[in-house]
């Protein structure tokens, strides 16, 4: 009903984003391996909590679902693609170290697209049955995304500190600048005030377990992996300003 919308959503999240990544990794003085960690988590699609916030925003939720679904489906050929520029980047080809295309697909089919899909399909076919289902799924994501934050923060126990002050400020700006590339996407393009706060919602919550587990299982790297742990807690920080502003600026009608 509103491809503008939903076209907008889509650009900020898919080109925008990984821009404003490669953007940082190249301004801040980073390490290779939280570089490559920051481009993974920018390459990443947005996801339920994204979707949650946007209703408790009362930004458009219908628009919230649809941009993540074009990301999530998107993700699959981008991440690789965004993932293997930032490793030949910051680590050469002398490293000879590359995602592999076909395995990351794979577990992006598995972790990301399947789920996208069993959802669309349960919210289409048993709408009750996802509202109800919304929070003991989201509170799972939850649980996992503690667990993880856990298991690698105990694994780099020795020298995370110093991870996490290059790590900090990078995802703090990353968050910073995608919830305003939605604000100012929403605006240019004459989206009403619901659609401006999905968008801004889409670009600012990312899915980081996803960067987290493409980080430890597929390149075998902890260290890439704390930027996607970091931005996991903080982006709840930004989120939160944003159901702010949504419930001070839209009626509660216009949900």
């Amino acid at each position: 009903k509103h491809p503008r919308a939903s076209i907008a959503g889509s650009i900020g999240q898919l080109l925008l984003i990984p821009s404003f990544g490669f953007l940082l990794v190249w301004g801040l003085d980073l390490s290779p391996a939280i570089a490559v960690g920051l481009v993974i988590l920018a390459a990443c699609p947005g996801g339920a909590t994204s979707n949650v916030i946007t209703y408790l925003a009362r930004g458009n939720v219908a628009l919230s679902i649809v941009v993540t679904a074009i990301a999530s489906i998107a993700t699959i050929m981008t991440l690789p693609l965004l993932v293997n520029l930032a490793l030949s980047w910051q680590l050469g080809q002398s490293a000879n170290v590359t995602m592999p295309v076909i395995d990351t697909i794979a577990m992006l089919v598995i972790i990301v697209l399947l789920p996208t899909g069993i959802g669309m399909l349960i919210r289409a076919k048993a709408p009750e049955f996802a509202r109800l289902a919304e929070k003991p799924i989201n509170g799972f994501g939850a649980v996992v995304l503690v667990v993880l934050v856990v298991i690698i923060s105990y694994g780099l126990r020795d020298h995370l500190v110093s991870l996490l002050i290059q790590a900090g400020p990078a995802c703090l700006l990353l968050n910073a600048l995608g919830v305003a590339a939605g604000l100012c996407l929403g605006r240019l393009t004459g989206l009403a005030k619901a659609d401006q706060l999905a968008i801004a919602v889409e670009l600012g919550i990312k899915n980081s377990t996803i960067g987290i587990l493409v980080a430890t299982t597929i390149l075998g790297s902890q260290e890439m992996a704390i930027p996607s742990m970091v931005y996991g807690l903080t982006m709840y920080l930004f989120g939160g300003g944003l159901v702010a502003y949504g419930r001070a600026t839209i009626p509660a009608k216009a949900i």
